[in-house]
């Protein structure tokens, strides 16, 4: 099974991977200008542990489609990639995550202050590198992005245990916390490339749905994968008072459940928590987010039907299929 996902980002990759590196050598460059090894090990730790470079490989795909300047498009990809890796830091210092890949978190190992101080730091450093592009509209959009971040992480503080949310209010948090930079990736990469305007607002549409997508997804998961798969515990968000689709859904379809009813009625018993998860996993909730799921990965596509055919369109087609069918 990993050699199988190996393979497919492997192919989703391929078109832009010397480029992808180029991205990985900045990262390790950034590590590597600080003399106190502390500080070494923090960025490294960071950089390192944040996943398989989707937003960044996006950024790099949708800049293929004509040609344009390679340095400031990996400038770009590395700016994003950063954003991602500092609201990761972000995240788990304000969830109290101890893990996340399976790997300890910054807070877990260095604590909060200093998890949010190295947040601080990535971030101005993502916002360093988004100038250097030079590009106005991108530097604005990139700027808004870090808003939407932000609004998407005080938007789920909030939030927490509210069971009057809507399917409206969750859209909206998942658009801010993930399909946000999706959106950005694929946006930012299309307008630095030159495309013409119509390319431009197909790709941003194109991120906008797998960067909804894939978050469901992630939320399916928190269900129906492992353990060891997640790397946290099976149903951890609602643990924590996070209502993510599946939870919204479920609680749609049975308004009367009593073990919901406590929980509405401003419960947070664990063992109601751990109840409610084991009932919305095996629960037709799980098949209906993956249905909604499926309608954002099919307006993905549409919005690739435009784009002439070319091995980045093929390797977007692919990485359309992929996040609604990975495991982690």
């Amino acid at each position: 099974m990993v050699d199988t996902v190996d393979r497919r980002i492997q192919y989703i990759q391929e078109p832009v991977q010397e480029q992808l590196d180029q991205v990985v050598e900045r990262l390790r460059g950034l590590a590597s200008q600080h003399h106190a090894p502390s500080q070494s090990e923090l960025l490294e730790s960071a950089a390192f542990g944040a996943g398989k470079k989707l937003r960044p490989a996006l950024t790099l795909l949708a800049a293929s489609f004509y040609p344009c300047d390679p340095e400031n498009i990996v400038t770009m990809a590395t700016s994003v990639e950063l954003l991602h890796i500092a609201s990761l830091i972000h995240d788990d210092t304000v969830d109290r995550s101890s893990m996340r890949r399976g790997r300890a978190t910054v807070s877990s190992r260095w604590g909060g202050k200093v998890a949010v101080l190295l947040g601080d730091y990535v971030f101005a450093t993502s916002a360093t590198y988004v100038c250097d592009t030079g590009n106005v509209r991108v530097i604005r959009r990139f700027s808004e992005t870090i808003m939407d971040l932000a609004k998407g992480e005080l938007s789920e503080h909030f939030s927490t245990h509210d069971w009057n949310q809507t399917r409206e209010d969750y859209e909206l948090r998942t658009y801010n916390k993930t399909a946000s930079l999706f959106c950005t990736s694929t946006e930012s990469g299309a307008v630095l490339s030159g495309a013409p305007e119509e390319v431009c607002q197909a790709l941003k549409s194109y991120g906008y749905q797998v960067g909804m997508a894939f978050q469901i997804m992630d939320d399916i998961l928190d269900f129906q994968g492992t353990e060891e798969e997640l790397g946290k515990p099976v149903g951890n968000d609602l643990l924590q008072g996070t209502l993510t689709l599946p939870v919204l859904l479920f609680a749609e379809r049975h308004p009367d459940e009593l073990v919901l009813r406590r929980l509405k009625e401003g419960g947070t018993d664990v063992a109601d928590l751990q109840k409610a998860v084991e009932m919305i996993r095996n629960s037709a909730a799980i098949s209906d987010a993956l249905a909604v799921a499926d309608e954002y990965r099919s307006r993905a596509f549409e919005m690739l039907g435009g784009l002439e055919d070319h091995r980045a369109r093929r390797s977007l087609e692919e990485l359309t299929e992929y996040v609604t069918q990975r495991r982690s």
